[in-house]
């Protein structure tokens, strides 16, 4: 019995550093609504992440090459990284950068607080039994539905005529990216995090630098105001270098589901940020829909019960 509990304190130890850096990144991603928020009006969605993420790379690129680390050389390789550049940054930056022109960044870190749920659905979809779905996690995700419907319905009726139900939208189409993105992230666990995170970061980059110039043509706007510049670049320093190191390194320990369990607590974050630097007032169906959301949430990435007769298959 001692040696069994002497394992278990050590499982706890070890799992508490990736608890705190859960947090820490929860925190990262919450703050960056915020951010996001602050630059939109002068700095248009597509020109936005192509910064963000062109100066994420390079300061990835930089700490890899100084920690010693060399770049795959397989195509193969850069061609799975391109597709998690996309799923991870591209694709799910551009959609809130481009939501949040038109809705609050608190409602849209609620929104964003879904990616658990996908994955659940996803793993339901695919995992042919590698995972036992028990009605607990079901009815997590019915009730994180639950949330969404209220969120977006009140929203969406008095939105109508506005791109307000279509932001809504694309915030949730982000998730389904975060959602996908862990997932397709696991066939990297034998790199190293900061090599994956440079790889993808590299890839992000080259699609929407092109993007940038041919949607935006960043060369024709305005200067935009420091404060706008001060957040792109803390997006890009903080909220995507610094986060995708932290989010490679949970997807190996935590695993996607896991790593997504981070998600009410960012829309937490997101929506005491709003409140507190954007005198953002959330609406009580936005409220009523979180509670539902975090609640399903919650259930579908609480850990089953010890001893509750359920076994893993093979």
């Amino acid at each position: 019995m001692s040696t069994q509990a002497a394992q278990a304190r050590s499982g706890q130890t070890s799992l508490a550093p990736e608890i705190w850096l859960l947090l820490l990144l929860s925190l990262i991603w919450g703050s960056s609504f915020t951010l996001i928020k602050l630059a939109i009006p002068t700095i248009p969605p597509f020109t936005m992440v192509a910064v963000r993420v062109t100066i994420a790379a390079m300061l990835l690129l930089l700490v890899a090459v100084a920690q010693g680390h060399a770049l795959p050389r397989r195509g193969s390789v850069w061609a799975a990284f391109l597709v998690q550049g996309l799923l991870q940054s591209a694709l799910p930056f551009t959609l809130i950068s481009w939501g949040e022109a038109h809705i609050a960044s608190g409602l849209a870190g609620v929104l964003n607080a879904t990616p658990p749920m996908f994955v659940l659905v996803i793993t339901m979809l695919t995992a042919r039994g590698r995972q036992t779905v028990g009605g607990r996690k079901i009815m997590g995700v019915g009730l994180g539905l639950a949330g969404v419907t209220v969120t977006m319905g009140v929203d969406a009726l008095s939105g109508i005529g506005t791109a307000a139900p279509l932001a809504q939208a694309a915030v949730l189409g982000a998730s389904l990216c975060y959602a996908l993105a862990p997932i397709w992230g696991q066939r990297f666990s034998h790199l190293p995090a900061i090599v994956t995170a440079a790889g993808a970061m590299l890839c992000a980059g080259t699609l929407m630098l092109p993007a940038a110039a041919m949607v935006e043509r960043p060369w024709t706007l305005a200067p935009p105001p420091a404060q706008a510049i001060a957040a792109v670049v803390a997006l890009a320093v903080v909220c995507t270098a610094l986060a995708m190191v932290i989010y490679f390194r949970l997807i190996r320990t935590l695993g996607p589901l896991g790593t997504t369990s981070g998600s009410y607590l960012r829309a937490g974050f997101a929506v005491a940020l709003g409140m507190t630097f954007l005198g953002e007032q959330p609406t009580w169906s936005s409220l009523a829909g979180m509670a539902l959301i975090v609640t399903g949430v919650i259930a579908v990435t609480a850990p089953a019960p010890a001893g509750n007769g359920r076994t893993r298959p093979g």
